[in-house]
């Protein structure tokens, strides 16, 4: 959390790429195509452009969007264009919203989420003509929901002990 008394330490970059690795494996789920269940590679992808924008940036973000294309088979740069979209304002508004507290930040990701789910949205009607339904944004919502959940689990490797005690070397 935002907790004024953790110093957190830099960011392993085998840490990013493992949590890269498991939200693309829950995508890859059965149950991550039904309604309601969150896009989790957008949502670690903005968790990381936000809190390391410069080990995470637009390239990362392409690459997973093409990942997710071929595991969906959807047309060849349909997320990879949502998601780079996404993680462009997440680096965008990156210094702002890491002052505000957990809650807040998932009011400055929900629009994040919805844009990049409404990019998709545009290129579905634009290839298919069809209409999902409204329940289709449903994933951005629980998404935002999730976001002081995943912000905790992801940020906590990086804390330093408040007590720093000799017998820890961290």
């Amino acid at each position: 959390m935002n907790d004024p008394h953790y110093i957190l330490l830099p960011a392993n970059p085998l840490f990013i790429g493992f949590t890269l690795v498991v939200a693309f494996l829950l995508n890859l789920m059965p149950w991550g195509q039904m309604v309601g269940v969150p896009d989790f590679v957008a949502l670690v992808l903005v968790f990381w452009n936000i809190h390391q924008p410069r080990k995470v940036g637009i390239s990362i973000a392409f690459m997973m969007g093409l990942l997710m294309d071929v595991n969906e088979a959807t047309l060849l740069g349909e997320n990879a264009l949502a998601y780079t979209l996404l993680s462009y304002f997440a680096i965008m508004i990156h210094r702002r919203v890491a002052w505000f507290p957990l809650r807040t930040q998932a009011m400055h990701v929900l629009p994040l989420l919805l844009l990049a789910q409404a990019v998709q949205l545009v290129v579905q009607l634009l290839v298919t003509g069809k209409f999902p339904h409204w329940f289709y944004f449903s994933e951005s919502f629980v998404s935002a929901l999730l976001w002081p959940v995943v912000s905790w689990l992801l940020l906590a490797p990086q804390r330093r002990a408040i007590n720093r005690d000799e017998n820890r070397p961290i």
